[in-house]
């Protein structure tokens, strides 16, 4: 009995805890309403669907085939972030938004999530007017709040609330919000290079060291210029040689008068010696 007790138990939890999981689908349940089909189909065209269905509790602000035209069209990364917008991550029905505290509130969206969300693009401003109607607009400084609250749509108190807006809440801004990135990285590149260009320009203006090398190299040029000079003494010294030679005989002369005249003396002294003998 304790067995069987405490396994229909655990059945139970299981059940109900599979059944919060999955309290809601979006898209089955817009699916019932062939007015709101295009907004449906966005958001299955944007996948947001998934992250819809994944929340516990949540408000889409739907708008109809009619009055969706204006973000028809629009690139699929755009799109998902105006669909974003349109989702609110409390639950809120009419009396909640009749009953609320303060004249304007801020309310999160899914878009916030998103970490690209600028100048609070991912909030929402409720506001409601002294006649008692109920607008929604982005909160971004200076946003129009021109999305009127036209009535409920469907509830499951309190997971998901779907409520029909009179037109699409467009953030000022939110159509460029990628285009603003990439645009500033190109830009970043060109004024890295120019910064390499002057780097380069020194480089470039070492070459005049290079030049001056040159300059000192014409000196070495002047070097081989006097090597012909010395050349040309060398081959000066060749006739004052041949003087050389023509003054050699000079000698050759002066040894033989010499000769010549070792034998007068040779005879004189011979004479006298025939003399006093």
């Amino acid at each position: 009995m304790n067995s069987k007790a405490f396994a229909s138990l655990f059945f139970a939890v299981f059940v109900f805890s599979s059944s919060a999981a999955s309290a809601f689908n979006i898209t089955r349940l817009l699916s019932q309403y062939p007015e709101f089909s295009t907004f449906n189909e966005f958001l299955n065209q944007a996948k947001l669907y998934e992250q819809i269905n994944h929340r516990q509790t949540i408000t889409v602000l739907a708008v109809d085939n009619s009055a969706i035209g204006s973000i028809s069209g629009k690139p699929l990364d755009v799109l998902k972030r105006i669909l974003s917008s349109h989702v609110v991550l409390d639950y809120y029905d009419v009396d909640k938004l009749q009953d609320l505290s303060k004249k304007s509130t801020l309310l999160t969206t899914l878009y916030q999530t998103s970490g690209t969300a600028v100048n609070q693009q991912g909030f929402l401003n409720v506001t409601k007017l002294n006649g008692g109607d109920i607008v929604f607009g982005s909160a971004v400084k200076g946003a129009d709040l021109d999305a009127k609250l036209v009535k409920a749509v469907a509830a499951q108190p309190y997971n998901i609330s779907v409520l029909q807006v009179s037109s699409p809440i467009i953030a000022p801004g939110i159509d460029k919000a990628n285009a603003t990135t990439p645009s500033t990285s190109p830009a970043a590149t060109p004024k890295k290079a120019p910064t390499s260009s002057p780097a380069k320009a020194p480089v470039v203006a070492e070459t005049p060291d290079s030049s001056e090398a040159p300059a000192a190299e014409e000196p070495a040029a002047d070097a081989p210029a006097d090597a012909p000079e010395a050349d040309t003494p060398a081959s000066s010294p060749p006739a004052p040689a041949s003087d050389a030679d023509a003054d050699a005989p000079a000698p050759a002369k002066s040894s033989s008068s010499r000769v010549a005249s070792h034998v007068a003396v040779g005879i004189v002294m011979g004479l006298l010696s025939a003399v006093v003998a």
